[in-house]
């Protein structure tokens, strides 16, 4: 879908306010996947539209620095899967995820969830941290 790729690069690109996008299920059929919302703010703002009888990916821009100097801009995929989504669509979703990192392919850290307090931001920026590598910040963090 050209929306799907057109949504990824505006996430992608620095100048756009873009922060996030969500990626779910059509009603009408029910394996293809489509943007379904994009934002501005963080995974906050994402966590909002995540619902317990669905599945969906979202992909998020997170901005973090470890001191003044050292500005980076990273970028995580969310697999989520609600509480209360079929055994069917649970069993279809690792082969549909192959074809989503076709299209959403350049992130740090990939976090499957299935309730909503699986994707709190602290968190997510320690998991980034560990990812990254080096952390010149030490003094300072909890890992």
């Amino acid at each position: 879908d050209p929306e799907i790729a057109k949504a990824y690069e505006d996430v992608r690109d620095d100048k756009s306010k873009t922060a996030w996008l969500l990626l779910t299920f059509d009603k009408d059929r029910k394996d293809a996947l489509a943007v379904s919302q994009t934002g501005t703010g963080g995974i906050d703002e994402l966590k909002e539209h995540l619902e317990a009888d669905a599945a969906a990916f979202g992909y998020i821009r997170v901005p973090m620095s470890n001191d003044a100097l050292s500005q980076r801009t990273k970028f995580v995929l969310v697999v989520w899967i609600g509480q209360n989504v079929s055994v069917m669509r649970r069993a279809k979703l690792s082969v549909q995820k192959a074809d989503v990192i076709k299209v959403l392919r350049n992130y740090s850290v990939e976090i499957p969830a299935s309730e909503h307090c699986e994707l709190v931001a602290d968190d997510v920026l320690v998991r980034l941290r560990k990812a990254g590598g080096a952390n010149y910040d030490r003094q300072t963090s909890d890992y």
